[in-house]
């Protein structure tokens, strides 16, 4: 690594610590250890403050709902029907009866009187009690103190009779219409009644009691009961929102930048011990981007809204990750980004074993459901993990985040937004110039323009190309390299041969005419080949004007490496020509470092070279590319490699078999005038 790259790396990482140390917490969090029903291994714990016991949103939900039920009704008194009906009363043609109505209507007004169906709504209420406003005073009245419209006629009925025995009272009053003047005088008020439910509602207290400073709360040993649990939860509650941290601020600092620093090392050992070379190329500031943004989502959250923790899409982590990397890579990375959650958020280990499960899942899926409304398939996978995992968390009673309803709505929205944010890797791969496997498929549209122009430049390399593309698909898929990276790699690998075609022998009979003098056959061998290494800058410069990703410009450099242009130092040394001027015979590229550049570099060679072949028969094949692999390897192309001599048996296997098929023996067709 040069100089100016360890200075990039280390300014990157340094600016990685400071913005994670200022996205911690500034208050230390309550450090014991719990659970309901599990025994207390801490020293036995003292209140050190006096602080309220709270009830739990289970107990406020059951006390609520049952101050709803308890709803006393409110009634208003009518004194405009009690004068009317009594007015109404003196003018009847019922003679000697009418005081004994007239008195039996005022007791029975006096008390009240209810429609039937307003008994029966204080009843629904499961109150015995209602509220009768009259002269302006709202009074408490047992239920069973007023009158009912039928128990009020009944009444009437009765006291009549017993003034005036022998006679038939009922027939009397039935035919002057005297029960039609018995009408209800207390009037349901709906509003009031609301308001007053409402009232009685804020005024259930939130709290079940008080912990004095110095109390004991739970000794060593003891069984954590629920009634403990609430207390100890009250006791983090409190502590948490007003105590913070208690020693000097130096030290908090000091403790968040260690805690930094920590996590940052971790990241790039983590990174150099899997595969180093991503410190070379834009993945490692994109790695870095998607590691910062969650983590400091994830501190965020849990300084300014721990509940809303649930919605974060950290599960989106995975999918960055993913676009680009390979599976070592992700599950090692996407857990250091995921330890910021595990170290500083309530219920943090419970969180980050979810997530990091769903990560993995929603990883695994988005292989087969990347496209279009598919990736809503992940999401669902997604949220039933999440779910799965967090009701069997709850029912151990590890974790209790709120309403389990709530939680799962907010793991749905979660889930969702995941689908949401998937997208931005476009743009995370314009403006990083990376490779993902979309970008990958469309790069290996043969009617792209830069490739059209290789056709109608150099048709016999594109031919050539396309060979090399579907040797290398095979050698790659035979050990699970990347094959859509070879692949790409393959179509731009020969691009600067557009710049000179003629000077490359499978384009002269294509470009050159018959009477033409061949290419070379005026240059000196060293002129010659000058003028074919010459292929490699000319394609990087093509490529890079072009903005092909790095990572295909790598096999530009790559496929072939470091050695001869063999053919004209041969030559070179049978005119007389001096062995000192070798290195002028040497393509000035680079090694191959992975195990795609090592399958195009075969590949290339071999296809190019099996053009030569006069006898395929599998064992001339076979000798024929051993030769080929063992003279790379001779010439220390596979040093620097990632490549075990297992994979390399097993390309060169493929590659055998795969020339074998492509040149397998046909049958004559006999000719269409003969007979037979």
């Amino acid at each position: 690594m040069e100089k100016t790259e360890r200075i990039k790396l280390a300014l990157a990482l340094a600016a990685s610590v400071v913005l994670l140390v200022l996205m911690m917490p500034r208050k230390s969090s309550f450090s014991y250890d719990y659970r309901k029903g599990r025994e207390w291994k801490n020293e036995t714990l003292y209140a050190e403050f006096d602080f309220p016991i709270v009830k739990s949103e289970a107990q406020m939900r059951e006390e609520k709902a049952s101050a709803q039920h308890s709803v006393v009704p409110y009634y208003r008194f009518s004194n405009d029907v009690v004068s009317k009906n009594l007015k109404a009363a003196e003018s009847l043609p019922i003679g000697s009866l009418k005081s004994a109505v007239i008195s039996s209507m005022r007791g029975i007004y006096a008390k009240g009187i209810l429609t039937d169906e307003g008994v029966r709504k204080s009843m629904a209420s499961n109150s015995e009690l209602l509220y009768v406003h009259r002269d302006k005073r709202a009074v408490k009245t047992p239920v069973a103190e007023v009158y009912k419209l039928s128990e009020a006629r009944a009444k009437l009925l009765e006291d009549v009779s017993r003034s005036a025995p022998g006679v038939n009272v009922d027939s009397i009053l039935r035919e002057a219409s005297v029960f039609d003047l018995i009408v209800p005088n207390l009037n349901y008020d709906q509003q009031t009644t609301e308001l007053v439910s409402s009232s009685n509602e804020s005024a259930i207290s939130p709290t079940l009691g008080y912990v004095s400073a110095g109390q004991l709360i739970v000794s060593n040993g003891e069984m954590v009961t629920a009634e403990i649990a609430q207390m100890l939860d009250s006791y983090k509650k409190e502590y948490e929102a007003n105590v913070g941290y208690a020693g000097p601020r130096f030290f908090l600092w000091l403790g968040n930048l260690i805690v930094a620093i920590v996590l940052v090392s971790l990241l790039f050992l983590i990174i150099y011990f899997i595969d180093n070379r991503i410190f070379f190329d834009n993945r490692f500031l994109y790695m870095l981007v998607v590691f910062l943004l969650f983590s400091t989502l994830a501190l965020a959250f849990v300084r300014t809204n721990e509940k809303a923790l649930l919605m974060v899409p950290f599960t989106l982590a995975a999918l960055y990750l993913q676009a680009f990397f390979r599976p070592k890579v992700i599950l090692p990375i996407y857990i250091v980004t995921l330890f910021p959650l595990l170290i500083f958020a309530p219920n943090g280990a419970v969180l980050f074993v979810m997530f990091v499960v769903a990560g993995l899942v929603a990883t695994y899926f988005f292989q087969f459901f990347n496209k279009g409304w598919h990736q809503f398939i992940v999401a669902l996978i997604t949220f039933a993990v999440l779910a799965i995992s967090y009701l069997g968390f709850y029912l151990l009673g590890l974790i209790n985040a709120g309403p389990v309803f709530k939680v799962l709505l907010k793991l749905f929205g979660g889930s969702m937004l995941a689908v949401a944010g998937y997208p931005l890797i476009y743009l995370f791969e314009k403006f990083f110039n990376l490779l993902s496997s979309s970008r990958l498929r469309d790069l290996c549209d043969t009617s792209l323009p830069l490739l059209r122009t290789l056709e109608q430049k150099a048709p016999g390399t594109f031919q050539h190309s396309l060979q090399v593309m579907n040797l290398s698909d095979a050698a790659a898929r035979s050990i699970g390299a990347n094959a859509l990276l070879v692949r790409a790699g393959a179509l731009y690998h020969d691009l600067g041969k557009m710049v000179n075609p003629q000077c490359f022998i499978e384009n002269e009979s294509l470009l050159n005419k018959p009477e033409d003098q061949k290419y070379h056959s005026k240059l000196t061998p060293v002129h010659s080949a000058q003028d074919i290494i010459r292929h490699v800058s000319d394609g990087v410069d093509i490529a890079r004007r072009n903005r092909l990703p790095e990572r295909i410009v790598a096999f530009i450099l790559t496929h072939h490496g470091t050695t001869r242009t063999g053919y004209f130092w041969g030559k070179h040394l049978s005119e007389g020509g001096s062995p000192a001027d070798e290195p002028a015979f040497h393509y000035n590229g680079e090694k191959p470092k992975t195990k795609e550049q090592i399958i195009l570099m075969l590949c290339d060679s071999i296809e190019a070279a099996s053009r030569t072949l006069q006898d395929y028969s599998p064992e001339s094949i076979s000798a024929f590319v051993d030769k080929i692999i063992e003279g790379k390897r001779s010439e220390g192309q596979f040093e620097e490699a990632d490549i075990s001599i297992k994979d390399l048996g097993t390309v060169s296997a493929t590659i055998k078999s795969f020339l074998a098929q492509v040149h397998h023996e046909r049958i004559s067709y006999p000719d269409k005038n003969n007979n037979i």
